[in-house]
């Protein structure tokens, strides 16, 4: 019989054993307690481990919490941004005006008529019986800092726009530093991933040597791999959620700092910031504990 037929007959006597769920409760039980045995075998390098997880953590969630708060003001300096559209001093404002609010992104369109435009500046500079040289301005919003481009150039062409302009330096920069943000974001997931797995993965290597023989005689016995397996990855998931737990302390001050930043700059505090910031790290550092365990079971432990 070959293994194929096996691993399917043994499925189907598999189904027709009663389930005893007292029995399943004990071997959770003792899987439990293999991991918390695990974890004390592994004695002081425990603190080593957790402190070092905890360090890359702390750093992965103070940017990603600086991340929310740059796009928040990204995004309300973005609402100031505007694109000044000058008109022909023979074109009809109303109409250039819908045509505009036809193009995709644009959020909303103001007039200012030239009348406007002339009394406030000579209130500012006190000028008097000049003949007004201004033209009618349409104040067009965009929904994103990103999307300005595409509207400016859809706006040049539209008949009875005399001339266009936009705070173009600021807007690059914006997008520049909202990019460098995002791509130190990416490095430093990935870096923290690679350390917490490499860290996770010695631990639980020296874990097995010393259980060497013990996984043996299990194995030698007919005890099932994932009972073998499920302690240390256990422990993996363990080294990665009290990580993430104590890395939730410093955060808490640098929350205070940005939402003292917020205040000052009059910018509301992006909603449910600091809750997305924690679920993200407990989730991240028990996945990527678990994770170093895994791989280190199937580098090191052949079942």
């Amino acid at each position: 019989m070959d293994n194929n037929s096996k691993q399917q007959l043994k499925k189907q006597v598999k189904k027709h054993i009663p389930k005893d769920w007292l029995c399943e409760l004990r071997i959770a039980y003792r899987i439990v307690m293999e991991a918390v045995n695990d974890i004390k075998r592994t004695g002081i390098i425990n603190l080593v481990i957790i402190t070092t997880m905890a360090a890359i953590l702390t750093l992965f969630g103070v940017l990603f919490r600086f991340t929310l708060s740059l796009s928040t003001f990204a995004n309300e300096l973005g609402n100031v941004l505007e694109i000044s559209v000058y008109l022909k001093n023979n074109s009809s404002p109303a109409t250039v005006k819908d045509r505009i609010k036809e193009i995709k992104h644009v959020k909303n369109v103001t007039l200012k008529t030239k009348e406007e435009s002339w009394n406030s500046l000579k209130q500012e500079l006190g000028l008097h019986d000049i003949t007004n040289p201004l033209p009618d301005t349409l104040r067009v919003k965009v929904d994103k800092p990103e999307n300005i481009p595409e509207v400016f150039n859809q706006i040049k062409p539209i008949a009875g726009v005399e001339d266009i302009g936009y705070a173009k330096e600021l807007a690059k920069k914006m997008q520049v530093l909202t990019n460098v943000v995002n791509t130190t974001m990416v490095f430093v997931i990935i870096i923290s991933a690679a350390l917490t797995i490499t860290i996770i993965n010695n631990t639980i290597q020296l874990v097995i040597q010393s259980r060497k023989d013990e996984i043996e005689i299990m194995r030698l016995m007919g005890v099932s791999n994932w009972y073998i397996k499920t302690p240390l990855i256990m422990q993996g998931a363990f080294y990665g959620f009290v990580s993430s737990v104590i890395a939730v302390i410093p955060l808490n001050w640098v929350q205070g700092l940005l939402i003292n930043v917020h205040k000052f700059f009059l910018i509301p505090t992006p909603v449910y910031a600091q809750n997305i910031v924690i679920i993200t790290l407990l989730i991240i550092g028990t996945a990527f504990g678990a994770s170093g365990s895994f791989l280190s079971i199937k580098k090191h432990l052949q079942v």
